[in-house]
């Protein structure tokens, strides 16, 4: 058996046999957008049952820029754990939300608080909650090596904001002409290049050195462009950076089975339906109830199931210098019919693949 255990039940003769279950380490997640209260309620559980070190994004209004406010963001969140978890089943690794005037100090209490992880690079505008972020790249060199200097991971959501250059090539644009300066100025800062589109940017990450790995998210391994506009306008396939052609998929699907350098990171981005279904709605998908079904259709789909526990469950951790998950978890394959909405406050929240048959299932923990 590879490391991700499987059993194979079943099949017919002369046919290999289909497999029906994987038993795989517990899986994290490196980007989760929570959101804040009355709304953990609802997306600490959703986490919770699949993940257990969960990287917790700063884009709040307003945001996350100091330590005292995440540490308590993170008491926020832990408050609304449920009581069935026990103690270090679930971690919520915090970020703080860069801006031009973060500085080299508030960087070195993030690094002695012990719980903050990393710092978000926003482009000002580039996506919701966005509007503190960067405006100028040159104001932030001072924390970017004071980051350099401790060990905090910089996370890049790399698409450009000039609204001259076309949607679908935004991120090609920011990492052509951001992402070399911000490495020529710090060549050791450790950088998670997020929630990567095209296969113009992983193959960046592919040339970059050990020190820049890349997130891809579930629902840009199992679909392109074409699931926005199926049959009129589908909004909850709507998100930041926008999913991109069939090719860059295939490519984003060839890394995470392939290379180390590329980890989960799922992006679940909920919001509320009326700002999904609305006249101009919110970028983001909510996958959080099945992250970890979506990579392994994606992985199937290829014969890579084999690598699934690497990439939702190895690599990531240690490319954050963590230690690998002590338990494990079964995902089955089992038909089962994802609900049209789930509470999200006071208020529901429509999930991807909404009324849709799924056919794997991680299994609750034991």
């Amino acid at each position: 058996l590879s490391s991700a255990a499987r059993s194979l039940l079943g099949g017919c003769s002369g046919a290999m046999a289909e497999t029906k279950e994987l038993k795989i380490l517990q899986p994290d997640d490196f980007h989760h957008h929570f959101r804040d209260e009355p709304f953990l309620e609802h997306t600490v559980p959703h986490a919770a049952a699949a993940f257990c070190r969960v990287l917790v994004m700063p884009n709040l209004v307003p945001p996350v820029t100091t330590t005292q406010a995440a540490l308590a963001y993170r008491e926020r969140i832990l408050l609304r754990l449920p009581k069935t978890i026990k103690e270090g089943e679930f971690v919520p690794l915090m970020t703080l939300y860069l801006t031009d005037n973060m500085t080299p100090e508030e960087i070195t209490k993030a690094k002695a608080s012990g719980h903050i992880y990393a710092v978000k690079l926003y482009p000002a505008g580039a996506t919701t909650n966005s509007d503190f972020g960067v405006t100028d790249y040159e104001r932030i060199i001072p924390a970017l090596k004071k980051m350099e200097e401790l060990g905090i991971l910089l996370l890049v959501h790399g698409e450009s904001t000039d609204q001259s250059v076309d949607i679908f090539d935004r991120e090609a644009d920011f990492y052509d002409k951001v992402m070399p300066m911000i490495l020529a100025r710090c060549p050791n800062l450790r950088v998670v290049c997020e929630h990567i589109t095209t296969a113009a940017v992983a193959c960046f990450v592919e040339k970059a050195g050990p020190n820049v790995a890349a997130t891809i998210t579930a629902h840009h391994l199992c679909h392109n462009r074409n699931a926005i506009f199926k049959g009129g306008i589908n909004p909850h396939y709507y998100c930041l950076p926008i999913l991109k052609t069939e090719q860059d998929r295939l490519k984003l699907v060839q890394c995470a089975v392939e290379n180390s350098k590329f980890f989960l990171g799922t992006d679940s981005a909920p919001h509320t339906v009326g700002k999904k279904e609305c006249a101009c709605g919110c970028a983001g998908c909510f996958t959080a109830h099945m992250s970890i079904e979506l990579v392994a259709e994606a992985f199937e789909s290829v014969g890579g199931l084999d690598s699934l526990e690497d990439f939702v469950a190895k690599r990531g951790a240690s490319f954050y210098g963590l230690p690998p998950a002590a338990s494990t978890r079964l995902l089955v394959r089992e038909s089962w019919k994802v609900p049209d909405h789930y509470p999200f406050g006071d208020q529901l929240v429509r999930p991807l693949r909404a009324g849709e048959e799924a056919k794997w299932k991680l299994r609750p923990r034991l």
